[in-house]
């Protein structure tokens, strides 16, 4: 029987649900995903589940959001000035983006104030985590060809053209 480890093509079967809020959850519909076992690389605690699993293998992880969008960090909580902002976009609960010196500024609105403005700079899906359940489908070897292109891919989505 073949078991998930390196340069295997895998292909599972799992439904997510993210949490969005404490207590508050978002159920993505059950899907199918294949990829090459340690070439594309997945969250570490999916990774760590399914190494070394064979067909049939029944899974049920939570993904902390430190291993998706980071964790949100209070510290890039601020208040900054309103001077130099364009006032009709100070919206709460908006995202507010602009270019200054050659360079984007983004940040979701809290709260305006009268001569200041208090925003997150947090990655706006920061803090989020999952809950992954599902099954390995099928594992084979993956062909020289597919290993090649899977390496090509990955690097593309790690510089951000994928």
């Amino acid at each position: 029987m073949e078991t998930i480890r390196q340069d295997m093509d895998v292909t599972i079967r799992f439904s997510l649900k993210t949490e969005i809020a404490p207590g508050q959850f978002k159920e993505q519909p059950e899907t199918k995903t294949r990829f090459i076992f340690g070439v594309e690389e997945q969250v570490p605690t999916l990774e760590a589940a399914l190494e070394g699993a064979g067909v049939g293998h029944r899974f049920a992880l939570h993904i902390p959001a430190s291993e998706i969008y980071g964790e949100h960090d209070p510290a890039l909580v601020r208040e900054i000035p309103k001077q130099g902002l364009v006032k009709q976009r100070l919206q709460e609960g908006q995202f507010y983006r602009q270019m200054k010196m050659g360079s984007l500024v983004s940040f979701k609105i809290l709260e305006v104030r009268q001569d200041k403005v208090l925003v997150d700079f947090n990655e706006p899906m920061a803090g989020i985590s999952a809950f992954i359940e599902g099954e390995v489908v099928a594992i084979r070897p993956a062909t020289e060809a597919e290993i090649a292109v899977a390496r090509e891919n990955h690097q593309r989505k790690k510089i951000g053209c994928g």
